[in-house]
Parts: structure tokens; C-alpha cells; sequence
């Protein structure tokens, strides 16, 4: 007997994730910004972001891989 394939990813993902990712990376951000030894504007902007993008990157991988898990094993439960 031929398995089914299983779609694991929706094309609402990729939304959800920009809005998630979007509103983590403001979060960091705004808490990054008092983090930053430094008293120019503009280079606690820049560290403040490039710290907010890298820790952002690393929630998006983990958000992605916590719902793959989740919906495969979904998958798994439904077929038992």
C-alpha cells in the first residue's frame, strides 16, 4: 500500500512567521538598546539591530522546527 503524502507547510506559514518574527525582533530591539556601551545614537541603533536580527534568525528557526514537530506528530497520532 502507497503512503500519502503528508503536506506539512501552509502558504499562511510564511505570514505568521513575518509577523511573529517582525514583532520579536521590536521586542529585542527596544530591550537591546539599553545593552549597548556606547552613547552614539547611531551605533546603539546599529548593535541594537544586528543583536535583535541574529536573535531573531535563531526564533525563527525554532518556531519553524516546534511546528514541523507539532504537525507531524499530529500526523503520526492521527494514523494509530
Amino acid at each position: 500500500m502507497a503512503q500519502q503524502k503528508v503536506k506539512l507547510t501552509r502558504k499562511s506559514d510564511f505570514l505568521v512567521d513575518m509577523v511573529l518574527c517582525g514583532g520579536f525582533f521590536a521586542f529585542m530591539y527596544s530591550l537591546l538598546q539599553s545593552h549597548v556601551p556606547s552613547n552614539d545614537p547611531q551605533m546603539i541603533m546599529l548593535w541594537s539591530a544586528g543583536a535583535a536580527a541574529c536573535m531573531t534568525g535563531v526564533f525563527w528557526l525554532a518556531s519553524w522546527m516546534f511546528r514541523m514537530v507539532m504537525r507531524y506528530q499530529r500526523v503520526l497520532d492521527a494514523r494509530k
